[in-house]
């Protein structure tokens, strides 16, 4: 059976490509409307997986997916790494020079920021989707306005690319994670896993060094750390972290068992095999 994954967009969105990526060319991709949407979708069955962007190497963390990891009960399966090369897209006969406004996801102009800039005296309106925005630009008919997207995006919607490679640095790389209902049984912890936490800890001097340091005395490499309110406990946070190594790692296992003696709530969000 061909698996469904669900990812926020839509088709010719760098989500679509990340999946038909990572999962190959016998998968059913499925787009939703928002990253809410995905996450619901997988929680209910409708599809396999769900795969969301949770940060960039430009624009930073998705801080939407944060809070949306702790929400549902789902695992995290899986990561991909994508590069990302925004086109700055339009009509067909549409002028470089004639372009008054540029829409596009708040990220892709956020990583495209500077080259927007210079063409000068163009708006710049963020809106729901990159391929989404390639859409309503052929809805609307303007020659006037573009949309930053990828090429698959402009072929697939009939559209002309006016200028490639806009981002503002080449190592535009989004990094996506893989939602499933159930754990991933293949992370074994041979050096190739990682995994991600999610704890809150009492808000007192040093606690959060000696929640870092349960990992520093057992030589385990700390990947991302992110930190997002506690909802309900002003000034009080959520802790997110990746690491090296799997929870069938007995090495992982000592590690997470002494953090549970400073935090006050631990989640493990799932183990999974690292981007190759």
């Amino acid at each position: 059976m061909t698996p469904r994954v669900g990812y926020q967009g839509e088709p010719g969105a760098y989500s679509e490509a990340a999946v038909l990526e990572h999962f190959g060319g016998d998968v059913q991709p499925l787009p939703r409307a928002s990253f809410d949407a995905v996450f619901d979708a997988v929680e209910r069955e409708e599809c396999e997986a769900g795969l969301i962007a949770i940060e960039n190497s430009l624009a930073g963390s998705i801080h939407r997916n944060y809070d949306l990891l702790l929400r549902h009960n789902l695992w995290v399966v899986g990561e991909h790494y994508l590069p990302v090369h925004h086109c700055l897209i339009g009509l067909p006969g549409a002028a470089l020079e004639g372009i008054r406004k540029v829409i596009s996801h708040p990220q892709a102009l956020a990583q495209c920021e500077g080259y927007l800039g210079r063409l000068g005296g163009v708006e710049v309106e963020p809106v729901y989707d990159t391929a989404g925005s390639v859409k309503m630009v052929r809805e609307q008919g303007d020659s006037r306005l573009a949309a930053v997207a990828s090429r698959r995006a402009a072929e697939l919607y009939g559209m002309a690319v006016l200028a490639e490679r806009i981002e503002d640095n080449p190592d535009n790389i989004t990094r996506f994670l893989v939602i499933a209902c159930q754990p991933n049984p293949g992370a074994v912890g041979i050096g190739g896993d990682k995994t991600t936490i999610v704890f809150t800890l009492d808000n007192q001097p040093g606690a959060l060094f000696k929640a870092l340091s349960v990992f520093a005395l057992r030589n385990i490499d700390l990947t991302k750390i992110e930190s997002r309110p506690l909802v309900g406990s002003p000034w009080e946070y959520l802790f997110y972290i990746d690491f090296a190594g799997s929870t069938e790692d007995p090495t992982t296992r000592r590690a997470l068992s002494h953090l549970e003696e400073y935090a006050t709530m631990l989640r493990v969000l799932g183990s999974y095999p690292r981007h190759r």
